[in-house]
């Protein structure tokens, strides 16, 4: 169930004027050193987060940026920590780069917190304009822009999709650690709630701060017969996804989840964008910004794309028949 949103073709198209691979070093180029900062607010042992970020310094060197040769690249790695979002953040502004990439939400917002000035291009992110990191979409004035991940109507879909592969669910709680979801999660609060009104589903906050409580929320929700989860994705539950899935798994609870990475472990079920394709672009927006354009006229890209992921195996464990029409609109059938 791949949904294109604008331009089907995976190029890099910003504007209306495409990025073209250069066959060699792109002419014109300084021969100063460049820096560029990158805050991840991932664990440095997930492998899908070094992937992204493999993919970003890959596309770099394609556009004539090549680590260590024109352009020093120093990464942090925050584990959906805060705190270690915040020091890690104030460490490369003090190294003064040139550009500087964040990914997740809470990461923005330690940067931002850091400086107005250093060019900023961020991915994974939702609710830009709330969260107070840009003004507008197609302005953002400031001296950040990127890429966002969800809107906040997403909320309702992933329980509707969980209604629909899980038609028993009478409870449904979504998991999110109010200090790094999009507005203190509250961005998907919404449109969640009135899709469990028009379920008939009676819907429940499970906000966690510590590994700890995830088990405890879980744990409660299972206290009682037909429970469901959704989780939301922000910069906690994915460093934590191991253990989630585990746990759904053992107090038998469907469960809908934002990213393909839930699913491929175990997860019964994800929707969301592509996250490999946005770290291409951003290495296009960082070469721009180190070509001369400035962020606050590059304007906040929006997925393309999402991904409709059901684990068969996971829904055979837990007794549930998946649909055909979710079997015909799937991407991926893991068996």
């Amino acid at each position: 169930m791949a949904i294109d949103i604008g331009r089907r073709e995976f190029i890099l198209a910003f504007g209306g004027a495409a990025v073209v691979w250069p066959l060699g070093a792109r002419a014109q180029q300084s021969n100063r050193m460049r820096r560029m900062g990158v805050l991840v607010g991932y664990a440095e042992s997930d492998s899908d987060a070094q992937a992204h970020i493999a993919a970003l310094r890959e596309t770099l060197q394609k556009l004539g940026w090549t680590a260590d040769h024109n352009i020093q690249i120093n990464e942090r790695w925050a584990s959906g920590d805060v705190v270690k979002m915040h020091g890690y953040a104030a460490e490369l502004v003090r190294l003064n780069p040139d550009v500087i990439v964040g990914v997740s939400v809470s990461a923005i917002v330690a940067l931002l917190h850091e400086t107005r000035t250093i060019p900023i291009v961020f991915t994974r992110v939702s609710d830009p304009i709330g969260s107070g990191l840009i003004e507008t979409l197609s302005h953002p004035n400031g001296n950040a822009t990127g890429f966002t991940n969800f809107e906040a109507s997403m909320g309702g879909k992933w329980l509707e999709l969980l209604k629909e592969i899980a038609p028993g669910v009478r409870r449904a709680a979504i998991v999110f650690n109010p200090e790094t979801a999009a507005r203190g999660g509250s961005f998907y609060l919404g449109s969640f709630e009135a899709a469990a009104a028009s379920f008939a589903v009676t819907p429940l906050e499970a906000p966690v701060h510590q590994v700890g409580e995830i088990e405890s929320a879980l744990n409660a929700l299972a206290s009682e017969p037909n429970g469901g989860v959704v989780v939301m994705p922000d910069a906690f539950t994915p460093v934590h996804r191991e253990l989630i899935v585990a746990l759904t798994a053992r107090y038998r609870l469907p469960a809908v989840y934002p990213f393909r990475y839930f699913a491929t472990i175990g997860g019964l079920m994800s929707y969301g964008v592509i996250l490999m394709e946005q770290f291409p672009r951003a290495a296009a927006y960082v070469d721009r910004i180190l070509r001369g354009e400035k962020p606050a006229d590059l304007p906040v890209q929006q997925p393309t794309k999402f991904e409709l992921v059901i684990n068969l195996k996971t829904a055979k464990a837990l007794g549930l028949t998946v649909p055909e029409s979710l079997l015909q609109r799937s991407d991926e059938l893991i068996e």
